[in-house]
């Protein structure tokens, strides 16, 4: 077994898609964690742990859209990969204008999805902003 490369967080409201996603990402040598929502996500904290986020664009309640806006507006600069069945151009406009280093259309292919994650895992990404607000 090889040495995690990394923390990539998913967060998405299907079950079978974060368990999908992460199989994929272990298999790939990452470590994983996995939230049903952006409200779990953001009441774990300690976000800047994460080396990549996977999020869907539409989850009940707060959207993965919400999420990155509250992780920029906060001073966050984590990498985010959008993966959605449910996305158009101006989402994807939306998401990488505020950040986002790919936006993905489900279903899509392993190696596809892996060499985005993997290029967001190489991806520096700088502590907070002393003056950014807290989530």
């Amino acid at each position: 077994m090889t040495a995690p490369r990394g923390l990539v967080v998913v967060v998405d409201d299907d079950a079978s898609v974060r368990r999908g996603l992460e199989r994929l990402l272990r298999s790939a040598g990452y470590a994983v964690e996995t939230f049903a929502s952006a409200r779990a996500f953001l009441d774990r904290g300690d976000y800047e742990r994460a080396d990549c986020l996977v999020l869907d664009v539409r989850m009940p309640g707060q959207t993965g859209l919400d999420l990155q806006r509250v992780l920029v507006d906060a001073g966050y600069d984590l990498p985010i990969l959008f993966v959605t069945g449910h996305g158009d151009l101006p989402m994807a406009e939306q998401a990488l204008k505020e950040g986002a280093v790919d936006f993905i259309a489900k279903p899509f292919d392993d190696d596809v999805f892996l060499e985005a994650v993997r290029q967001a895992t190489l991806r520096d990404h700088p502590p907070p902003r002393a003056d950014a607000d807290h989530v």
